[in-house]
């Protein structure tokens, strides 16, 4: 080598053949691990500037999500996957529609904190694309002209009790924290499962079902409320007779809420529940099919404090002489809504007023058949601090008049659209009872009150006032 070309001092390494400050860095792993990092964070960084929210934890987002308005919650689904995930968890409340959609695991899976569901319409096998709605106060359901059948839908398109049996057990697997259930057609066995996985369930609610079924119910130990739908016109029709009663006083001694709507039974299956569901408070009877007799059975219901009869044709074919009857002395309030009272049913009204004695609220609304001579049967009833009539068109201020002054106690009174009490009418001694009243609300003739709010505005003049001759 030329001399001019020499290290001139061969102890220092030349620059070129220094290992640059990269090469020393990345001969330690740990220091190559640490700069791949810092080249992570600050796409993060980037990415997290473009979206705030994703700086947001799962929690404070949901606390976030839960005080927007229920309107919002679709829209606020459709954002992100992220969003659609922690919206998912803030649902309570559902309605089933379509039963593969639990059957697969996807409702479970994406609403894993529901607390009450209702699979009724679920377990109508009908198509949504039909034109033809059929409609009832409990139900309403598409179906086909092809799945009516005597005036009943076709048993075909339920869902049968294997299928229902199956999708309660994947519901109970996944969501055991139910506190309100509503379900159709399940047997024994499916109740018991429901039973055993949500131990929280207070709320049960069962359509279409026998006697044998509620075999299962008696697993739910802290059911307080339970509705039982045992004949639907037009949808379906189950009978429920006083062993179903019976086999249900026994395992649900906590009810403080029943209602019987479209079941059979008499005296025996109404005492049965009297004696063992000694918490229960509110007994609600719609549609009932009850034999004669039972109303004598309410004596037995030791805390029962309000009773409901609800589209009722008759209130108890045979009470049985008066002397037989008993009372129910805890009794508070007693409601008839929609029910007929014909006239074979006179003595009847006397007899529910005879165990009904110790009430302090009565409220009929809608009641087809209540005259003056029915209504004078109320004066049985001593205690009475509230009175409301809706829709009674056959009272008139006579009836009135013989009952009303003589509750001393009285502090609430409305009539409202009964149309044979006219204001013309008031006597002396109802005008009394009105000056002391707490609540009053008095509009018993429609048609006058319609008459008097449509003065000078030209309506109900045969339409001389808008159309002339040219």
């Amino acid at each position: 080598m030329p001399e001019d070309l020499r290290n001139p001092n061969p102890n220092v390494t030349p620059l070129k053949n220094r290992p640059r400050l990269p090469e020393l860095w990345f001969k330690d792993n740990q220091l190559k691990h640490a700069v791949f990092k810092m080249q992570q964070n600050q796409k993060t960084l980037t990415v997290r500037a473009e979206n705030p929210f994703s700086l947001l934890s799962d929690q404070t987002l949901s606390l976030i999500l839960s005080k927007l308005p229920i309107s919002q919650h679709a829209s606020n689904s459709l954002v992100c996957k992220r969003w659609l995930s922690v919206q998912s968890r803030l649902v309570r409340s559902l309605s089933l529609l379509d039963w593969d959609f639990l059957e697969s695991g996807r409702l479970t899976t994406r609403f894993p904190n529901l607390t009450e569901i209702n699979l009724v319409k679920a377990c109508f096998q009908s198509s949504g694309n039909s034109g033809i709605i059929l409609s009832h106060k409990l139900v309403s359901i598409h179906i086909d002209s092809k799945f009516v059948n005597d005036g009943f839908i076709d048993e075909g398109i339920l869902l049968d009790p294997d299928s229902v049996d199956r999708g309660l057990k994947m519901l109970a697997s996944g969501c055991p924290n139910l506190r309100k259930l509503v379900l159709i057609n399940a047997s024994e066995e499916g109740l018991a499962f429901v039973a055993k996985e949500c131990v929280t369930l207070q709320e049960l609610e069962l359509h279409c079902f026998n006697d044998m079924s509620l075999k299962g119910i008696s697993g739910f130990k802290n059911l307080q409320i339970l509705k039982l739908v045992g004949l639907v016109d037009g949808f379906y029709h189950s009978v429920v007779t006083d062993i179903g009663l019976t086999i249900l006083a026994q395992g649900c001694k906590r009810l403080v809420k029943l209602e019987l709507s479209g079941c059979e039974g008499s005296y025996d299956g109404i005492k049965a529940i009297g004696q063992c569901c000694q918490m229960l408070e509110e007994l609600t009877l719609s549609d009932h099919r009850m034999d004669g007799g039972w109303l004598s059975a309410l004596s037995y219901c030791g805390n029962l404090k309000t009773l409901k009869l609800q589209s009722s044709e008759s209130v108890d074919s045979s009470p049985g002489p008066d002397e037989h009857l008993g009372s129910c002395p805890t009794l508070e309030e007693l409601y008839l809504v929609r029910c007929q009272i014909r006239d074979k049913d006179k003595r009847n009204m006397k007899a529910l007023f005879l165990v009904c004695q110790s009430v302090r609220v009565i409220a009929f609304q809608d009641c087809w058949g209540l005259e003056d001579d029915v209504f004078r049967f109320a004066s049985l009833c001593r205690r009475v601090k509230s009175l409301s009539l809706e829709g009674c068109s056959l009272l008139t201020m006579h009836s009135l008049d013989s009952v009303i002054p003589s509750w001393n106690k009285l502090q609430i009174l409305r009539v409202v659209s009964c149309n044979n009490i006219k204001d013309g009418e008031v006597t002396p001694a109802m005008a009394a009872v009105f000056s002391v009243l707490k609540e009053l609300k008095w509009r018993p003739d429609s048609r006058s009150l319609l008459s008097s709010s449509l003065d000078g505005t030209g309506v109900g003049k045969k339409g001389g006032r808008f159309f002339k001759r040219a």
